[in-house]
């Protein structure tokens, strides 16, 4: 569309979009659709893009907002033409407004909010003048200016656009323009206490930008008609085109700021970047990369249907990302002593083992420090095996990542019958895995050095809710009853080889059998290190499902 349209010069201009958020909430992976296709289409095209906030509200918006969206664009890979405000056009609005009035195309209505719903009528029954509708173009003009003046109270007039009671499109039934907010402004202060509703604010700012292409989601498909309407009657030539896109619905999200806001004050999560919530923080937060983002928004593309997102399909956009960018190290979840009781003691000697697969075009490589005592994670370790089950158990060999094979001897428990420690010897002439007679193990296990290993905190994030679509929720029911308890499992001490000591708070690994994984930007410190995880090695939930658990 945007093609024909460049070729065919039809707007006399160059492509201009925008990316219009409103300022009451930090942007979340939704949004992240919508500034891909402004940003990329002007991109594209050689056009330009402005950043403009719909901040006609001042009872939900703040500077915070504001902040956040910039900052999240910018992490994207995107920087905006211009940075605009709808509350810089609020003198033009209002001569909008004057000239409307003089036209006879709108009016100021002094019923309540309850009665001008009620009068609106119903999609198969014809809407109620206002008995305020025919009041003259003098009177409409004084109580606009008087409202403007602050005279009124909050909600006693409204101005409102005069079309038709009787449309079929309920939005076009005399829409209303202007509303009564006596509240201070975050930019503006108290210099106004009259607001132009969405409807308003939209199509005249586009057209004062000379915005070619105004891309919004399927729920603005009805107020299409106003928005054509407001161009035509206040004679813009050649005015922007208004084309909807299907929003993102992703499953076990929920989009709505409103719903985002509870989780947040109700503090179901930590905060607007909880590595929980699909806001672009927390997503930064979680170790998500925004070349991941990006091609997440190429895969899905844009219909004019709604449709729901596996959150599989963005998983695996994540993983495919960081599987090609990111070191492996080795870290022991679970942690479970392991001693080589035939290793001399006081002994240290350092293994190399590289950072990267054979498979992946990076390079690079580091040392492990292997001594006498180690740490493995219990889940590989049984002593009663079943079937399939090739890592450790008694008696069995198997092979040590990057270092040497070794067979379990010897089991230690406590009182309890707990299992605390492993005896096990080593066979010297397998360094690096291998065995020179050519036998076989099955089995190949991850560890660090217990005198080297640092001790980290492990943050295991997973999706926030149990349901798909937490939306649709039975009747009576919140959607935090469907919230999962699970969604967070805090890991204390588990032990990390000790190359990540060298790095930098905020880097990214896979831990090679476990996951990836980021140290948090915040709470991470050298000496107390915690790690995100970003995401699993692959779907657990795919197999959940599979078994029929829901």
């Amino acid at each position: 569309m945007v093609a024909k349209d460049a070729a065919s010069g039809r707007f006399g201009r160059p492509i201009a979009t925008r990316f219009p958020p409103e300022p009451n909430g930090f942007p979340h992976i939704g949004h992240a659709k919508s500034i891909c296709l402004n940003f990329g289409i002007a991109r594209e095209f050689g056009g330009t893009v402005n950043l403009r906030f719909d901040d006609t509200n001042p009872f939900t918006e703040d500077i915070q907002y504001v902040a956040a969206i910039k900052d999240a664009v910018r992490w994207l890979g995107f920087e905006w033409n211009k940075e605009l405000y709808a509350s810089d056009y609020f003198e033009q609005l209002y001569d909008f407004a004057v000239l409307l009035i003089k036209k006879g195309k709108a009016f100021v209505d002094s019923e309540s909010e309850e009665d001008i719903r009620l009068h609106r009528g119903t999609v198969t029954k014809p809407g109620t003048p206002s008995r305020y509708r025919d009041r003259s173009v003098a009177e409409n003009l004084d109580l606009l200016a008087r409202m403007r003046a602050g005279e009124f109270p909050d909600g006693a007039h409204v101005l409102r656009a005069k079309i038709d009671m009787a449309h079929p499109n309920m939005i076009m039934r005399d829409t209303p323009l202007i509303r009564i907010r006596h509240a201070s402004h975050y930019r503006r202060g108290d210099a106004w206490c009259i607001y132009p509703l969405y409807d308003f604010a939209h199509g005249p700012s586009d057209a004062l930008e000379g915005i070619t292409h105004s891309l919004c989601t399927l729920e603005f498909k009805d107020n299409r008609e106003v928005y054509e309407w407001l161009m035509r009657e206040l004679g813009f030539e050649r005015p922007p085109e208004q084309t909807e896109f299907a929003r993102l619905n992703i499953d076990y999200t929920v989009l709505s700021k409103r719903k985002l806001l509870r989780l947040v004050t109700e503090g179901h999560v930590s905060g607007w970047d909880d590595p929980r919530m699909p806001t672009l923080a927390g997503i930064r937060r979680r170790g998500v990369t925004p070349e991941a983002i990006r091609n997440f928004c190429d895969t899905i593309g844009v219909a004019r249907s709604d449709s729901r997102v596996e959150l599989a399909t963005y998983e695996h956009a994540v993983r495919s990302d960081l599987n090609m960018r990111v070191p492996r190290v080795l870290c022991v979840v679970n942690p479970l002593k392991m001693v080589l009781t035939n290793y001399p003691e006081g002994r240290t000697e350092e293994l190399e083992a590289p950072y990267y697969p054979h498979d992946v075009p990076l390079t690079g490589s580091r040392t492990l420090p292997f001594a006498r005592e180690l740490y493995i994670d219990r889940d590989d370790f049984m002593e009663a095996p079943p079937k399939k089950f090739f890592r450790l158990a008694p008696g069995r060999e198997v092979r040590l990542r990057y270092g040497y094979l070794i067979t379990c001897t010897e089991v230690i428990k406590n009182s309890a019958g707990a299992i605390t420690e492993l005896r096990c010897t080593y066979d010297p002439a397998t360094r690096g895995g291998n065995a020179p007679d050519g036998r076989k193990v099955q089995g190949t296990i991850h560890w660090v050095s217990a005198a080297h290993a640092l001790d980290c905190e492990l943050r295991l994030y997973d999706r926030l809710f149990t349901v798909p679509d937490p939306d649709q929720v039975p009747e009576g029911q919140e959607f935090t009853a469907v919230l999962n308890p699970q969604s967070l499992v805090v890991v204390q001490h588990a032990k990390i080889e000790p190359s990540v000591g060298r790095d930098p708070i905020g880097s990214r690994y896979q831990f090679e059998r476990v996951g990836y994984f980021i140290s948090d930007p915040i709470d991470s410190k050298p000496g107390a290190l915690v790690f995100n995880r970003t995401v699993t090695l692959r779907d657990s939930w795919e197999k959940e499902k599979a078994k029929g658990v829901p």
